[in-house]
């Protein structure tokens, strides 16, 4: 009976696991997917897009002339009989207005609304740049702690057999017991370090996951690390952020801003109204002929008399409001080019240094570690200085994974200011 339930068991653990009920198959993301993933579901770019579509609809609306009006009316009736024909003025009025506003208004206005369409535009280009920047950050975090993982996993079995090499020369009376304490003093500090390191991991990959839309769990990385830039040429990034999105964005509220001192110079122009009327009278007159109709025409102009505190002011208020619209575009570029020598000079020391990790370091630190070995193997050197050397390889390791992933992520920072994808 026992081995009925078993052999059910196993059977049931199967089937899950080929259906996925319980076993989660991990992929691996390459950073070219995530990116992909991460603009596919993100709603900032697409309310940008939606916003500049709606602008673009608008700028046509706004070019047009206002709707004209309908007029109906019943003039002059007598209110003692409201006969028609019983008073020669009364009668039937229908009319059309058609009002044409001030100057070249209706052009400039149209013409503003297409430069906003043109700034969300931009601002969907920032937001997918910055997307792919966030995506390049979180991707590399998880890398690290990945490899991370990876590196002192490794570790931690040259440190399970530095146990039993200490065990056994504690065994054979040459070494005493505090080498073997030390030893797995040493074997635990790792499990702890492990501990912290995945629970980094778990973090780093939550992060990655709400960004691409994927389960934690099913995420994973390639074991190289991307190649985003070979090399820069500062000059060359420097003279590409006048074409960065935050840049054009500043520059299209100037263009609003000229816009709009534009129209506020048009509104000292008249404004002006076309209206016609026709009016139905019935009855005879005197000499027994019909009524005619009446047929009238106007024009209703919109003059501008007192300018001081009206058109003068507004004119005023849109120069000032372009004139901030003109320091918040150098701003801008102040601080993009604040930005790119920061991400720069920090890519330029940590490629530097990584070359030197592995021209210099990390062979320095495997020889010591493996020179104290066989110094302690031959009793010249104590087990302390031996723990030194592996924990200190160990530790140079790491941080050169380190400082390779800081280096590319401050590839992606200055990629992302000087618009290279």
């Amino acid at each position: 009976m026992f081995f009925i339930k078993r052999y059910y068991l196993v059977f049931l653990l199967t089937i899950f696991n080929s259906t996925g009920v319980y076993a989660i198959e991990r992929q691996v993301l390459s950073l070219a997917q995530a990116e992909s993933m991460a603009l596919s579901i993100d709603p900032g770019t697409k309310r940008f897009q939606s916003l500049a579509k709606s602008l673009q609809e608008k700028s046509v609306a706004d070019g047009q002339l206002p709707d004209p009006k309908l007029r109906f009316g019943l003039m002059n009736f007598p209110v003692d009989t409201f006969n028609r024909d019983q008073e020669p003025m009364t009668q039937i009025q229908l009319g059309v207005q058609q009002m044409f506003p001030r100057g070249d208004s209706l052009h400039i206005k149209a013409q503003r609304s297409l430069v906003d369409a043109r700034a969300h535009q931009y601002r969907s280009q920032n937001r997918e740049w910055m997307l792919k920047k966030q995506v390049r950050q979180s991707w590399l975090e998880l890398y690290y702690w990945l490899r991370a993982e990876e590196l002192v996993k490794e570790n931690r079995k040259l440190f399970e057999q530095l146990v039993e090499v200490t065990q056994f020369y504690y065994g054979s009376g040459r070494r005493n017991q505090q080498d073997v304490i030390r030893a797995q003093l040493e074997l635990s500090r790792l499990d702890d370090k492990l501990i912290d390191i995945k629970t980094r991991q778990e973090k780093a990959g939550a992060e990655l996951a709400v960004l691409v839309g994927r389960q934690a769990d099913a995420i994973s990385l390639p074991a190289e690390l991307p190649v985003l830039a070979e090399d820069f040429d500062i000059i060359d990034l420097q003279d590409r952020l006048d074409v960065h999105p935050k840049m054009l964005v500043a520059r299209s509220q100037v263009e609003v801003g000229q816009q709009n001192v534009a129209l506020a110079r048009e509104a000292y122009k008249p404004g002006w109204m076309l209206g016609v009327n026709y009016g139905l009278r019935d009855g005879q007159n005197p000499n027994g002929s019909d009524r005619a109709d009446f047929f009238s025409v106007g024009v209703t102009v919109d003059v501008p008399l007192f300018k001081e505190k009206r058109q003068d002011r507004r004119l005023k208020a849109s120069q000032h409001k372009l004139g901030a619209s003109k320091q918040m575009q150098d701003q801008r570029y102040l601080e993009l080019r604040q930005m790119l020598d920061k991400q720069y000079a920090e890519w330029k020391r940590l490629h530097e240094r990584h070359l030197f990790y592995q021209a210099t370091l990390i062979p320095q630190a495997e020889q010591n570690s493996e020179a104290s070995l066989s110094a302690y193997q031959n009793d010249r050197t104590d087990f302390p200085a031996l723990m030194r050397a592996r924990i200190t390889e160990l530790d140079t390791h790491l941080k050169a994974i380190r400082i390779n992933v800081n280096r590319v992520k401050a590839q992606a920072r200055v990629l992302y200011i000087s618009g290279e994808q």
